[in-house]
């Protein structure tokens, strides 16, 4: 087995770190997840997480950009693995939105509220996971007026996001499912 370079062993350190991050916040929020508490999950040294991660705000805003590449990577994953429908890829969509990385993005989403330079740091990456689902579910607004697409559209993520925030205090798979078949059948009836 060839012998991992330094670059490497740094590279597998930082996203070791980000993975411990982000399993904390899922775990233990935003506010249990501390530095401290991140270094002795990881099992690292307090040196080696300030050499990747000057603070916990450089940590955070590093996450940011993690999860949004996890997110982008569940949907397109589940948008392969699932029949070509409309309403197969709704569902896709929403299961790859209601996972651990998405727990974890709510949990920073609620601290942007307060806090600016989190807020700043979560803009690029929710832009960017929007822009990539909107790319995966093109073809399901293709053929409408692009001010109704784009509400359509803008809908769709405040349902999902509903919908997943909904669960932590009620699971009712059921009804959820019944909500996004309403609005499919309502806001993205064939063209």
């Amino acid at each position: 087995m060839p012998a991992t370079s330094r670059s490497q062993q740094r590279d597998r350190t930082r996203l070791h770190l980000l993975e411990t991050a982000v399993a904390c916040l899922v775990d233990y929020g935003y506010a249990g997840t501390t530095t401290q508490r991140i270094q002795d999950r990881a099992e690292v040294s307090r040196g080696a997480l300030l050499h990747h991660f000057r603070s916990k705000a450089d940590l955070f805003a590093a996450a940011v950009g993690y999860l949004a590449e996890l997110q982008i990577a569940d949907i397109a994953a589940a948008l392969e693995a699932g029949p070509d429908t409309p309403g197969a890829r709704l569902a896709a969509v929403r299961g790859a939105m209601s996972g651990p990385a998405f727990q974890a993005a709510l949990e920073l989403w609620m601290a942007a509220r307060t806090d600016p330079a989190l807020h700043a740091a979560l803009l690029p990456s929710q832009r960017e996971i929007g822009r990539a689902v909107r790319e995966l579910l093109a073809r399901e607004f293709a053929d409408r007026d692009p001010g109704q697409a784009r509400v359509a559209y803008e809908s769709l993520l405040m349902l999902l996001r509903g919908l997943a925030l909904t669960s932590t205090l009620r699971d009712d798979p059921t009804l959820a499912d019944d909500i996004l078949e309403l609005w499919l059948t309502r806001v993205l009836p064939p063209a």
